[in-house]
């Protein structure tokens, strides 16, 4: 299990950092570049539209790979979905900008951020089912939580690189060449996943099924479209708490508070490392306590929270931003640190692989592609603190809450046997 979990760990955390460079480049550089004749703020827009056309993509990579998953295994699914998340942010960090080949650069990123989102959305199903089929069931949140802190790991080295591009370079050579040092790295990165997931075994849930979904997305639909709608409300405010510290924040806190690139990627990475390090504790919970109450617990706290974290971040000072973005991030991780055994045990094992995924990228669609461009559309018509933000991340909470309210309890059912809540 240590192994296996190590090894979904370093998979997640490969392809998470390929889609978090793209949002961390899209919050600094990516407006000017590829929008030069749009003003700062639809630059901005425009640039995070490119990052949410990743989130749209994602649903899409989960009916693809996932139909392979749930037919052929979850194992090939991994190595498929990593080539092309890594191909693609490779391809990102070649693109010639829109002053040397003019409107075809924003469209060939656009195309390339899709390519991206359809690979990760592939990822996740994989990843967490592998583990999730291996895990004891006394012990299956724990052992789940390893993928979700993938994430994290990504995050931080996506961020470290550009933080240190930032500190060792001149505006002038980051915007030239430096931006696109993190995207070439995830070539190295990729291979370096290919070759720790070439020793992985094939879930033993997989291989007792005799029966395989003919068709796993039509079977999902028909069956199962109350569970993954649920799922996917239920999982929006945890995507938008992410996103809005991680990506709106750092637009906002250096655009319109000026404060200084390398002050908000160290508060938002410290804010990262205590969510990571937080994510096995909170997973051990689940399994205690129920997935269930972890999760309506940190719903509660986010619809608490975000007025107090607007208010924090407006201060531009980087302790008190910190304050504010870790109490976030702790109310996050409270919620997805069970996700990833919490959807498994949901679906039934011949459709798991789409319906999980489904579910959970769908998520992203309503919570961290919408969240960016919202929140700085809000922001722009606010004083210095941003409180209409606040609102709107406090709604989606409170959506989130009741969609949560409307889902079973599986602990401790196996996840071979679990339930599907149908439509």
């Amino acid at each position: 299990m240590l192994r296996l979990a190590a090894a979904s760990l370093a998979g997640t955390a490969i392809e998470f950092y390929d889609f978090f460079v793209y949002g961390t480049a899209a919050a600094l550089v990516l407006g000017p570049l590829f929008f030069p004749t749009f003003s700062p703020l639809a630059g901005t827009l425009a640039a995070f539209g490119t990052f949410g056309v990743g989130f749209v993509a994602r649903p899409l990579g989960s009916v693809l790979f996932g139909h392979f998953g749930d037919r052929r295994g979850r194992r090939p699914v991994l190595v498929a979905s990593l080539l092309l998340t890594g191909a693609s942010t490779v391809a990102v960090g070649c693109l010639p900008t829109y002053g040397t080949i003019g409107v075809a650069a924003p469209v060939l990123l656009l195309v390339l951020r899709f390519l991206q989102g359809l690979g990760l959305g592939g990822e996740w199903g994989g990843a967490v089912l592998l583990t999730a089929e291996h895990a004891p069931a006394g012990r299956r949140a724990l052992w789940s939580s390893f993928p979700q802190i993938g994430p994290a790991v990504g995050f931080l080295l996506a961020n470290g690189v550009m933080l240190a591009l930032s500190a060792s370079l001149s505006e002038a050579q980051f915007a030239q060449w430096g931006w696109r040092v993190p995207f070439w790295a995830a070539g190295v990165l990729a291979l370096s996943g290919l070759w720790l997931r070439s020793s992985l075994t094939e879930s033993p849930r997989f291989l007792e099924l005799d029966d395989h979904a003919r068709v796993p997305i039509a079977e999902v639909v028909r069956h199962h479209w109350r569970l993954v709608l649920l799922t996917a409300g239920a999982l929006a405010i945890g995507y938008a708490v992410f996103y809005a510290v991680t990506t709106w924040s750092l637009a906002y806190g250096t655009e319109r508070l000026g404060v200084s690139r390398t002050d908000m990627l160290v508060c938002i990475m410290a804010a990262v490392v205590v969510k990571g390090s937080l994510t096995p504790v909170m997973a051990l919970l689940g399994d205690r306590y129920g997935r269930r109450p972890l999760c309506l617990a940190g719903c509660t706290a986010s619809a608490l929270w975000m007025f107090p974290m607007v208010a924090l971040l407006a201060t531009g000072e980087p302790v008190l931003m910190f304050l504010g973005f870790t109490g976030a991030l702790i109310a996050f991780i409270a919620m997805f640190s069970v996700i990833a055994a919490y959807l498994p045990e949901l679906h039934e094992p011949r459709v798991r692989c789409t319906g999980a995924a489904v579910g959970y990228n769908l998520g992203g669609v309503l919570g961290g592609a919408l969240t960016p461009i919202v929140a700085t559309a809000l922001a722009e018509h606010s004083g210095r603190v941003p409180w209409a933000v606040g609102t709107y991340l406090t709604v989606v909470a409170l959506l989130s809450l009741g969609c949560f309210a409307l889902l079973p309890e599986t602990r401790p059912v196996p996840v071979a046997v679990a339930e599907p809540v149908t439509g």
